[in-house]
């Protein structure tokens, strides 16, 4: 009796297992993205508002963006328009969730690698979940809004049936697999410091794709394009959309093989991704080798040099840590060094195309005064050091100081070589003080929002992942900070605004170097009031603070 009941607990989990019935993978998953949105939304009313107001916003923008496409049908050029929007939807579905803020935790499969998951069912489950998001539905409205614009006859409305469903699936499929296969990369600290690269050449990509739009329709409009869109229709998942239009023309023969590239390829990306994702669970990870650690003389040499220059103090000791982030944290490098670039980039384009003006210097100011917004969600969970020294407002107001100094340091002189290289470009030396003072009035304005904004919006970024910049639940939170901001900020700015237009149109030109003065005091007197009204609430909200940027 006593040997029976030894042995049969050991027996009992095998049986209890063998006869339990199989769980669905792909529910499990799609279950496991709701709750990670949902939970992300528990314990802040603000952050439901947020969040549902962006949902909001997006499908707006998806309504209204599906609407304008099927405005074209009957265009002579609505099939070349359609197209290349389907592989520039293609190309952002890529790149976009490696480079810019997703907050999807299941984008990362390592994760998942200790887990006795075999690759088939996972990739499934994965794809259902991908499946689940603003994103997949703003994809799905531009995809019926592309068919619509092209799909003529009783061909073309049969071909735009399976087109919608294609499309989204190669998207979504491919960036699962370009973030699968590159998954090691991006979550080492080298991928991290790849990221700057990465984010710089969009930035510059971007900026020549709007150029490059500006001449066009200057020089021709849509007409100029179809050579291009010969090509790309060929290029999947950009021939599930060239397959209708193919349809719809009565070529049933181009369609029937654009439909074959377009079911191959997402076929052979399954298998690929299948092929990573079982790479990733039997390899190791080399990317968690400990670094070596820096010579006392250079741990000895971090205490000297530039630093000898900031006050002394807990201003300097915060103007360091801020800066050191700069220099190190790869994120908060990332988006610096992209702030610097395109704030350059933009006013010296204009230039260069003809159709600048020394006022888009402020661009640059614009760029960079971002950087002062979720100041405190840049010190992750090491926050509740800082934490522990604030009691007081006056204590707060010196901690966010202190930032803003830090910030000061390096927006003020790059606004003044901006605005330098912009009017010499624009030949405009007469306009640089006005230019110049409105751009520092802008950059004062934006510390202000951006103290506040850190004060009442602040968000965790996460540290697991090299370009997951929110955690989950909080985009909205983050946008709505950030947008909310920018536009306050304009308000703030715009009795120097005002007066600079006011100038310009009464020919008072003479008169336009007092907006140096006057943005420089009124920047500055804005920083102060922002930061004098954000103190309190910080002093006062620091559990908040502290629970909402170490959510990540």
């Amino acid at each position: 009796m006593s040997t029976a009941s030894a042995s049969a607990p050991a027996g009992a989990p095998a049986a209890a297992s063998a006869g339990a019935p199989a769980v669905n993978l792909t529910s499990v998953f799609v279950r496991l993205k709701l709750s990670l949105i949902r939970n992300g939304l528990k314990g802040s009313s603000k952050r439901k508002a947020a969040y549902f107001g962006s949902l909001a916003f997006s499908l707006v923008v998806a309504v209204f963006a599906m609407l304008g496409l099927a405005v074209l049908h009957g265009n002579a050029h609505a099939g070349t328009a359609v197209v290349l929007l389907a592989a520039i939807l293609a190309l952002g579905w890529t790149f976009m969730p490696l480079f810019f803020p997703t907050g999807d935790e299941t984008l990362d499969p390592s994760r998942l690698v200790m887990l006795p998951l075999r690759p088939r069912p996972l990739v499934r489950a994965l794809l259902a979940s991908s499946l689940v998001g603003i994103g997949p539905l703003f994809t799905v409205c531009l995809a019926v809004g592309s068919v619509v614009a092209v799909a003529r006859g009783a061909a073309g409305i049969v071909a735009a049936v399976p087109a919608v469903p294609l499309l989204l699936l190669g998207c979504v499929v491919l960036a699962r697999t370009v973030a699968t296969a590159n998954v090691r990369l991006l979550t080492s600290r080298k991928g991290r410091d790849l990221a700057l690269l990465s984010g710089l050449l969009i930035a510059v990509g971007a900026q020549l794709a709007n150029f490059a739009s500006q001449r066009l329709f200057q020089s021709g409009g849509l007409a100029q394009l179809e050579p291009v869109e010969a090509v790309v229709r060929w290029l999947p998942p950009a021939t599930a959309i060239g397959m209708v239009d193919s349809a719809s023309k009565g070529s049933y023969g181009v369609a029937a093989a654009q439909l074959a590239v377009t079911v191959l390829a997402l076929v052979l990306l399954l298998r690929f991704w299948e092929r990573s994702l079982t790479s990733l669970m039997v390899t190791p990870d080399g990317s968690t080798i400990a670094a070596a650690k820096p010579s006392a003389k250079r741990e000895a040499a971090d205490g000297v040099g530039v630093w000898a220059f900031l006050p002394a103090g807990r201003t300097g000791a915060v103007m360091q840590r801020t800066l050191r982030y700069v220099v190190r944290d790869p994120k908060t490098k990332s988006a610096w060094v992209t702030a610097l670039a395109v704030g350059l980039i933009v006013p010296v384009f204009n230039a260069l195309q003809g159709t600048g003006s020394v006022y888009l210097a402020c661009f640059g100011a614009g760029m960079l005064g971002i950087q002062m917004y979720n100041q405190f969600g840049q010190d992750t969970s090491a926050f509740w050091m800082v934490a522990q020294t604030i009691s007081t407002p006056r204590e707060a107001f010196v901690e966010l100081r202190a930032r803003a100094y830090a910030l000061a340091l390096v927006t003020v002189p790059y606004t003044l070589l901006v605005t330098t290289v912009t009017a010499a470009l624009v030949h405009n030396w007469s306009g640089f003080p006005a230019a110049l003072g409105v751009a520092l009035a802008l950059l004062g304005s934006m510390l202000c929002t951006g103290a506040l904004a850190s004060a009442r919006f602040p968000y965790s970024i996460p540290t697991d992942g090299a370009f997951k910049n929110v955690a989950p639940g909080q985009a909205g939170l983050a946008w709505a900070g950030i947008f909310g901001g920018m536009l306050t900020s304009v308000v703030i700015c715009s009795p120097v605004i005002a007066l600079t237009i006011y100038l310009n149109v009464a020919d008072h030109t003479s008169l336009t170097w007092i907006l140096l003065p006057l943005g420089t005091a009124w920047g500055a007197l804005a920083t102060w009031a922002g930061l004098r009204l954000a103190a309190p609430t910080v002093a006062g909200k620091l559990p908040e603070i502290l629970l909402a940027v170490s959510k990540g």
